[in-house]
């Protein structure tokens, strides 16, 4: 048996077995194990005889309520998944970094310069500076590694892939240089800022403080300095309700103006107001000023921030239904999330860009409408909906979906309890 067998072999012990099914799911055991032990051996047939080697995992993410409110300083509901982001890396002596990702070019750099390059701008290059810069300016030792990954949340799955990569970068240098008690808050900060300063997308903290609380969480960004978390528990398996994205095909590509425009607008009606953010703004005091907005502003952006007041106070009600039990008054209010999203918020599609999101959540209502529920997942304008699908109609929704947008358009999705993660193997 050679060493990367050995360490494989590591794998079945008791509490990595015990770890694998509290990460993806029973049932996913044996799928899980495979594929850690094939990141190991590609480590190893990547960069040759190491010492250590720690497996590393950060999850994607579901949004549930509050939906583009987190960078007005609003509320979420939103949910780690069993979809990750995972790597087999080892420490080097140096600050060289070697990042092999299964499907992209390899990526060669140096962690001695940590400023933001213009030139790096929408690449993984990007986060791995960025991460990197804010551990350190936040007193956390850095250094090099080579690292082999792989993803199960795709690019445009609307699971938040970025923020998946950048809650992994940071467990990596946490693991390999510190003692992996990073708060999981600073994660997210620091991912967040590898995102705007360095990758240059206008991101607010949803999806990196999803990736890095885990389980099911509801989110205060009154004060995205300490942003108030609180963890949720509800088996909505339980209940009868299995979580279902579809993905619809559409690509994000070029679509990051669209994005940034939706902070940027409600901002701007926010400055009506002499507030930087339209957190505590009332729908009073919008229809008060409305003809002033419009003149100022637009239309739209007074539409999105009407949205944004009502979403902002849809995510109480939602938690509170879901404390409650009361799941019929929870899916009400998923569906009226979605619906201020379609008709206010205005993300569902743009122009110049199919209707593949419409059409999906057109589907959904039609074969949901009275025993689930669907919505707009994320971003928007392109990606995935989300919804919630009777456990006994399963079977025929994802047939259906998947018929129309392409085989494996589909994922069911299970809530993860953990943020970042990981295992040493060569121990």
């Amino acid at each position: 048996m050679n060493r990367w067998d050995r360490m494989c072999q590591e794998l079945n012990e008791k509490e990595t077995e015990e770890k694998l099914i509290r990460l993806y799911g029973n049932g996913q055991l044996g799928k899980q194990k495979e594929r850690y032990a094939g990141l190991i051996r590609r480590h190893g047939e990547t960069f040759g005889e190491r010492g250590e080697i720690l497996l590393v995992s950060a999850p994607g993410r579901t949004e549930i309520g509050g939906n583009h409110t987190d960078h007005n300083h609003g509320r979420v509901l939103a949910a780690a998944v069993n979809l990750d982001a995972l790597c087999a890396v080892s420490a080097r002596d140096d600050l060289h970094v070697s990042f092999y990702s299964a499907g992209y070019p390899a990526i060669e750099m140096e962690l001695d310069d940590l400023a933001p390059r213009k030139d790096e701008e929408g690449t993984t290059r990007a986060l791995i500076r960025g991460v990197a810069a804010g551990m350190k300016d936040a007193g956390y030792r850095i250094g090099g590694f080579d690292a082999v990954v792989t993803s199960t949340v795709a690019g445009g799955s609307g699971l938040s892939s970025s923020a998946a990569l950048e809650v992994m970068l940071t467990g990596v240098l946490d693991a390999l240089y510190n003692r992996f008690e990073m708060p999981y808050v600073l994660r997210a900060q620091i991912s967040k800022r590898a995102e705007n300063e360095f990758f240059g997308k206008p991101s607010g903290l949803l999806d990196q403080m999803a990736s890095a609380a885990g389980g099911l969480v509801t989110v205060d960004f009154r004060d995205t300095d300490s942003p108030e978390v609180q963890a949720l528990q509800y088996d909505f398996a339980g209940k009868g309700f299995a979580l279902v994205v579809v993905a619809t095909g559409g690509s994000h590509a070029d679509l990051t103006d669209h994005y940034a425009a939706i902070p940027a607008e409600m901002k701007q009606v926010a400055a009506a107001f002499g507030q930087e953010y339209l957190r505590g703004v009332t729908a009073a005091q919008l229809l008060e000023k409305a003809g002033e907005i419009r003149k100022d502003a637009g239309d739209r952006a007074l539409m999105r921030a009407f949205h944004f007041v009502e979403e902002d106070l849809r995510v109480p009600e939602q938690v509170c239904a879901l404390r409650e039990d009361r799941i019929d008054d929870f899916l009400r209010l998923i569906i009226e999330s979605g619906r201020s999203s379609f008709m206010y918020l205005q993300n569902v599609y743009a122009p110049g860009t199919d209707q593949s999101l419409s059409l999906a959540l057109c589907m959904a209502e039609s074969m949901l409408k009275g025993k689930g529920a669907w919505r707009i997942h994320g971003g928007g304008f392109a990606g995935t909906t989300l919804n919630f699908v009777p456990l006994e109609t399963v079977d025929g929704f994802v047939e259906k979906m998947d018929r129309t947008f392409g085989e494996g358009a589909c994922t069911v999705l299970n809530i993860r309890p953990e943020g970042a993660s990981w295992l040493k193997c060569g121990k």
